[in-house]
């Protein structure tokens, strides 16, 4: 279980990676800015983004120990969203120890 874990993560970390520089190549989003925000979709979908970071990084905040590291994941998570969320969980499960699992993977805490 693990091991697909990793494998989809991957994956979606490198598909995010290539919309993201794809979509800034041909559109720049802060001169777009005013049009975009004006659609109440767009407004809806950046809600949802940032409660589903703020879900995500209030997780990496119960895990990580350390501040430095709370205050990086914060700004990681809310200025690269799926990028960073992705890289966190994949850094998570390369962590782990063979033997150890899912509850180790949501659970454990990072001393």
């Amino acid at each position: 279980m693990i091991n697909a874990l990793k494998i989809v993560f991957t994956i979606l970390l490198v598909w995010m990676i290539h919309v993201v520089i794809s979509t800034s190549l041909e559109s720049n989003l802060f001169a777009e800015w005013d049009f975009l925000g004006s659609i109440p979709w767009m407004r809806a979908t950046l809600w949802d983004f940032y409660t589903n970071a703020l879900i995500i990084y209030l997780w990496i905040f119960y895990k990580e120990s350390g501040v430095l590291a709370k205050i990086i994941w914060f700004l990681l998570m809310f200025f690269l969203g799926s990028i960073a969320s992705c890289a966190y969980i994949l850094i998570q499960l390369f962590r782990l120890k063979p033997g150890q699992g899912l509850r180790d993977l949501f659970v454990k805490k990072h001393v």
